[in-house]
């Protein structure tokens, strides 16, 4: 038996190992066709199921059994099988129903993007660009937190928290003692800490770089500048942590690094973690071997001031008849 099966996602057909998820199986096809995911995280065990952004349409089963499925199912959770076919950006049904996910997403977070730092960073942004609705439905109060430090380099906005558990993976699976997870039941629950139990191992940054929305940040970087405004440039040092490779992404703006994350790749994922020494110890670009400037994507806003394709400004054409009148009318000022 091979151990490849194809699937067709929105009319393309990509082969794929047995077992594949069909969120992977759309990524190896990339573009559009990729369904967003906010929970879901390749690098955490675990991760997935939370957020249902990620919702597809399965049209076929599979060759053996070409019957649907009865409902959306989550792309990240789904395996594959062979001959499967599945609708995503193609079908309105999904459009409708990721419309209502968003919705849900949106009911407790705030409207705080003018003074958010993950703003033009953040996933929750561009789904709510791409499938928010005008107005909410919801008529209710929204739940709100206090803002507290869960450690001296991180904040936490739970007003801004999805829920989708990301850091809670990263704890578990990157540290020796998780101190941090969710609290109460329902619409009560919360990311926090036990007893206010300061956030403090050597990777404890890392939950900064995997959540999708406003609700961690650095304190180190709070309110100094906008992405867009900053150039990120790819550099590394030779870490002493065993565990830290010292790959990083170093964020400037004119001579300073305001701020030092971990290299992502083109799914907004951490390709590996890294330490907090690197992270909020080394802003200096003497601490730094520079590699070259960070890939950005097309669609980001911070492509807007990225400088890794050289695109030299227009300028205006010699005008000589404009330059002989204008030393003319200056020479006139000129005292005999």
């Amino acid at each position: 038996m091979s151990d490849l099966v194809k699937v067709t996602i929105d009319g393309i057909t990509v082969e794929v190992e047995n077992g594949t998820t069909i969120l992977n199986a759309a990524r190896q096809i990339g573009g559009d066709i990729v369904p967003p995911a906010m929970c879901y995280y390749s690098k955490l065990k675990g991760s997935g199921g939370k957020c249902r952004t990620c919702i597809v349409k399965v049209s076929k089963g599979s060759e053996k059994d070409p019957r649907p499925m009865p409902k959306l199912v989550a792309s990240c959770r789904t395996t594959v099988m062979d001959g499967m076919e599945v609708l995503n950006i193609t079908s309105p049904e999904v459009l409708e129903a990721r419309a209502g996910v968003v919705e849900i997403l949106l009911i407790n977070h705030p409207l705080d993007c003018p003074v958010c730092d993950q703003a033009g960073e953040c996933d929750l942004q561009n789904l709510g660009y791409e499938h928010g609705l005008q107005k909410t439905r919801y008529e209710f109060e929204r739940r709100t937190f206090d803002r507290i430090d869960i450690g001296d380099k991180i904040q936490l906005h739970m007003n801004r928290c999805i829920l989708c558990y990301r850091c809670v993976f990263t704890a578990d699976q990157i540290t020796n003692k998780r101190v941090h997870g969710i609290l109460n039941r329902g619409d009560h629950s919360e990311i926090s800490t036990y007893i206010q139990t300061a956030v403090d191992n050597d990777f404890s940054g890392n939950v900064i770089d995997v959540c999708p929305v406003g609700a961690l940040t650095d304190r180190t970087f709070r309110f100094k500048n906008r992405v867009w405004f900053t150039k990120p440039v790819d550099a590394h040092r030779n870490c002493t942590h065993e565990k830290c490779n010292g790959k990083v992404t170093l964020w400037y703006k004119g001579e300073d690094v305001l701020r030092v994350t971990a290299r992502k790749d083109q799914f907004g994922e951490v390709e590996e973690f890294i330490c907090n020494e690197c992270r909020f110890d080394r802003k200096k670009t003497a601490d730094w071997i520079l590699e070259h400037p960070t890939h950005i994507s097309e669609t980001s806003v911070i492509s807007s001031n990225h400088y890794e394709t050289f695109k030299p400004l227009p300028v205006i054409k010699e005008n000589l008849a404009l330059q002989e009148a204008n030393q003319r009318e200056l020479e006139k000022t000129f005292k005999i």
